[in-house]
């Protein structure tokens, strides 16, 4: 397909806090812009953000995703696009073309936000719990948990890490591997002793909760664990299926690597969000690197006699 409903100054591969930041300061540097939202990821589950300055009671990050797209319905010249983008070709000098079932769309720059796939433990309605009483983040909701009963599921280093951390908000955690193998090294099953932090080699059966609390895990073994909250430490992979296509730099975690400006090793490809770093998985972080993201892209396009450089 061809057409000016199909070209657009930039394409934003994400519809999360980081494409839509990058969405909303190319339209206010009047760019035409194709948002690509799948409808996933991160900031579609139940999940309150508290972290978000200027939201004192907190806001959910569903609402604050809707939020930002009634803030890009003045710019007209902003279009989301319910397609997920699964091929993409091109460069800085042709512009790049991506492709979903639904077609094909064209653009002088991208903006890759396209995030990263949690492995949370699954069992029956496991995606209900997901941001009520199953998380993934000290830094997000690790506060609202203190002096709870926390169970952290996860066989590795991280996951013993996360628990000692939890441990410093309350002193009724437990750690269940959930996995055929135990990989926390002995210097971390040390620590987790000397800390009174039973460890559990189970797996997950079922659990016991209502209405997004959980209240109990029973695991394949046997046992019932009391909770009052499940923080899933079992990693999640950034989702790089398009920046491969691209052939751009990744830093050794496996991330999308950029510079300060967002830029990726291929000119005019950026890259915004969770899908960048390791350890700066925040909403806050989100919107800062899509504003980044999009202010080094509409530089970009500018013509050689606005450049400084």
């Amino acid at each position: 397909m061809t057409g000016p409903a199909h070209s657009a100054d930039a394409i934003v591969v994400g519809g999360g806090p980081a494409g839509l930041s990058a969405a909303l300061y190319l339209a206010r540097y009047n760019r035409s812009v194709l948002v690509f939202d799948s409808g996933h990821g991160r900031s579609t589950h139940h999940q309150t953000n508290r972290n978000y300055l200027g939201f004192p009671s907190g806001i959910a990050t569903v609402e604050l995703r809707e939020l930002a797209r009634r803030q890009l319905e003045p710019y007209e010249q902003v279009r989301i696009v319910h397609h997920t983008i699964n091929e993409v070709s091109g460069d800085g000098d042709i512009g790049f073309t991506v492709k979903a079932q639904g077609g094909s769309w064209h653009g002088k720059v991208i903006v890759l936000a396209t995030g990263v796939l949690d492995h949370f433990p699954h069992f029956e309605g496991w995606q209900e719990y997901v941001g009520r009483s199953m998380f993934w983040c000290i830094t997000c909701d690790g506060y609202e948990n203190r002096g709870k009963r926390i169970l952290v599921v996860g066989h590795t280093d991280a996951a013993a890490g996360e628990a000692m951390q939890l441990h410093g908000l309350t002193d009724r955690v437990q750690l269940l591997l959930n996995s055929h193998s135990n990989d926390i090294s002995p210097k971390f099953a040390a620590r987790l002793a000397a800390a009174g932090i039973p460890v559990v080699d189970d797996r997950i059966d079922k659990v016991e909760g209502a209405d997004g609390q959980m209240t109990a895990v029973y695991t394949k073994g046997g046992l019932r664990l009391p909770l009052d909250a499940l923080f899933s430490i079992q990693g999640a992979n950034p989702e790089t299926k398009l920046a491969h296509q691209l052939g751009i730099d990744f830093a050794p975690s496996g991330y999308i690597a950029v510079d300060t400006e967002q830029k990726t090793s291929v000119a005019g490809v950026y890259a915004a969000g969770d899908v960048t770093a390791l350890h700066s998985h925040q909403v806050t972080a989100a919107v800062h690197e899509g504003a980044q993201a999009a202010s080094a892209a509409n530089y970009f396009l500018y013509p050689p006699e606005l450049k400084a450089d």
